[in-house]
């Protein structure tokens, strides 16, 4: 399923998060729209390929766990409870998942191809999410927590103490006890190609940089 789905475009926030574009994305207001001309080109298959100096960047920013070929195309911007699932399994490569906290947006990558993008809850600031680099230590397709007393369907779970990626109601002003919540059809697509051992990766990208601003 590839549903139209307030975050910002995949693509948009990937080349703001390397510093590509100046607007600040936010999940809870309209972003502007970004200049056409710096957009990378579309692939033949409706991807969106990066360049070499984008790569390069990217790498550089130490936010990504492998180099990054290509994206999902967007059209639209994703909005709570959307998501954006498109796999390449004839691409072959690690699946990887990058979770970044200040767009609220999780990708799932496969060979360096974007598969899968998504809108996400994460945790409140009472039980702040992790940051770092989370292999899944456990998979459970229909999990209840007994800490919370809630259904927490198709649960990656990544550290010792709970924090997870599982199934949730995705909606503004929510948040979660620490883990990850999304879509709950997309988790369960992500459930189905992750194994025990799949690294996640959970950052919060710097914002933008404001213009310099010449005087004289």
């Amino acid at each position: 399923m590839s549903t139209r789905t307030v975050a910002a475009p995949i693509a948009v926030a990937f080349l703001t998060a390397v510093g590509l574009f100046a607007a600040t994305q936010r999940p809870d207001r309209p972003a502007p729209r970004p200049a056409a001309q710096l957009a990378p080109p579309p692939a033949s298959d409706g991807r969106v390929l990066l360049s070499d100096a984008q790569r390069r960047e990217a790498a550089a920013s130490g936010t990504w766990l492998q180099d990054i070929r290509s994206l999902l195309p967007v059209g639209e911007r994703l909005e709570y409870g959307d998501y954006l699932w498109d796999d390449v399994p004839e691409n072959g490569g690690e699946v990887w998942v990058r979770v970044d906290l200040r767009t609220q947006l999780l990708s799932v990558f496969r060979g360096g191809h974007e598969i899968g993008s998504a809108v996400v809850l994460y945790g409140a600031d009472s039980k702040e999410t992790p940051l770092g680099t989370f292999p899944i230590l456990w998979k459970g397709r229909n999990h209840r927590s007994s800490l919370y007393d809630a259904e927490m369907p198709y649960t990656m779970r990544l550290t010792g103490d709970g924090v997870a990626i599982h199934g949730s109601d995705v909606r503004w002003g929510a948040a979660t006890h620490g883990c990850i919540g999304t879509p709950t059809e997309f988790a369960a697509k992500l459930f189905e190609i992750a194994k025990v051992g799949t690294r996640v990766l959970i950052v919060r990208s710097d914002p933008p940089s404001a213009p310099t601003i010449r005087t004289s």
